[in-house]
């Protein structure tokens, strides 16, 4: 009797065991990755209160535009200031000892913005600089390259 074999063609099927290898890989991760997160800290402030700001008079703040040209020439709102080869800048120096004396007197804050030209010399910027410390001016901010209206 001849025995015939058959082969069977199975194709193949959905193999769970790979499956359940990566989601425990998976979980791993997260599992370790859990433990490296920061716990954020709650901050206790006090925001402010309204007190008697209603009876107290609050002056807006005195502004100033110091400009500083591509040629060196310094002006304070649209004034010229001292020449361009003069480091010391000392009418510039005075003008702003004046201005921050006055804002003292009358409380109130002086805010500089310092406008200078993309290619204007960083050396100038210090000497203005310079001369805003020596007036004891301390709120400047600086814009580079903006067109003036």
């Amino acid at each position: 009797m001849k025995h015939r074999i058959h082969h069977e063609s199975t194709a193949p099927g959905f193999q769970i065991a790979p499956m359940i290898d990566v989601t425990f890989v998976i979980m791993l991760f997260f599992m370790v990755m859990a433990g490296a997160l920061k716990v954020e800290r709650e901050l206790s402030i006090q925001p402010p209160r309204s007190c008697d700001s209603a009876n107290t008079v609050t002056f807006p703040a005195e502004e100033i535009t110091i400009s500083i040209e591509n040629d060196g020439t310094v002006t304070m709102n649209e004034e010229v200031f001292d020449s361009p080869q003069d480091k010391k800048l000392p009418m510039l120096t005075r003008t702003l000892q004046r201005v921050a004396i006055s804002s003292a007197r009358q409380q109130q804050k002086v805010l500089v913005t310092l406008q200078a030209e993309e290619q204007a010399c960083y050396e100038r910027i210090i000497d203005v600089l310079n001369s805003l410390h020596k007036a004891a001016i301390t709120n400047v901010t600086f814009v580079v390259g903006q067109e003036r209206l």
